[in-house]
């Protein structure tokens, strides 16, 4: 399902925030930090569990929604439900484009990942930027990932333009994702926003951001995407 919609998913290009990466790095330490406090114990607990990082925009920063109802924080739940010994790490911001992804990702991952989900490309597309710029990052993105962090998988969201950028725009921005999966071997989940982009009953008054009941649709899907690879992950 394709979106229409004019405005960007954050006002400014994380590239240019300095101050916002670095609130977020520290958001992103936070987990370790606070285990740490609790003794060694509580230490050794959350080194038990494989971390997994997402990396993606304001739509996975949870803008505009309270933490606990991003999708995110749903999708933990689900996972902590499940019994699998997972914990996931939002590295959301908002604004961020595929090249200020590249950028960031160096000291996203400057601790151990057992996987990477990218949720990147939302703003190239709202943007209007080159699709075949957009594909040059998550392809350099996604062996900056490798090279850091051998040992992680990663998983590419698939993402889709706005339709009122025409027909042309959209299908090529559409198979930068798919073409990017194929050319690295990754594995190429579904729309983030399938079944919630366009809708306006599901999304805040901005018409980009979902609200808390699509948020729920949201982490719902992408559930049942990534449900099975979090299982394997576990093994």
């Amino acid at each position: 399902m394709l979106w229409t919609i004019t405005a960007a998913c954050g006002a400014r290009d994380s590239s240019s925030t300095p101050a916002a990466s670095q609130a977020a790095k520290k958001s992103i330490d936070a987990p370790t930090a606070a285990a740490a406090g609790h003794g060694d114990l509580a230490v050794r607990t959350s080194l038990a569990r494989k971390r997994v990082v997402l990396l993606g925009t304001s739509l996975t920063a949870g803008l505009g929604l309270d933490p606990d109802k991003a999708y995110p924080a749903l999708l933990q739940q689900k996972i902590d439900s499940a019994g699998l010994p997972i914990t996931l790490v939002n590295a959301g911001l908002s604004g961020e484009t595929s090249a200020g992804a590249l950028r960031r990702a160096g000291w996203v991952l400057d601790q151990p990942a057992a996987a990477v989900l990218l949720e990147v490309g939302a703003n190239d597309g709202l943007r209007g930027v080159d699709p075949d710029s957009t594909k040059a990052n998550l392809i350099a993105l996604i062996k900056a990932i490798h090279a850091q962090q051998p040992r992680a998988t990663v998983w590419l969201v698939q993402m889709e333009a706005p339709t009122n950028l025409g027909r042309g725009y959209t299908t090529k921005f559409h198979l930068a994702y798919t073409e990017s999966a194929q050319e690295t071997g990754t594995t190429l989940l579904p729309f983030l926003l399938d079944g919630v982009a366009g809708n306006a009953r599901l999304n805040q008054a901005d018409g980009i951001h979902p609200n808390v009941e699509g948020s729920k649709l949201v982490a719902n899907s992408m559930w049942r995407a990534l449900s099975p690879l979090l299982v394997e992950l576990s093994r």
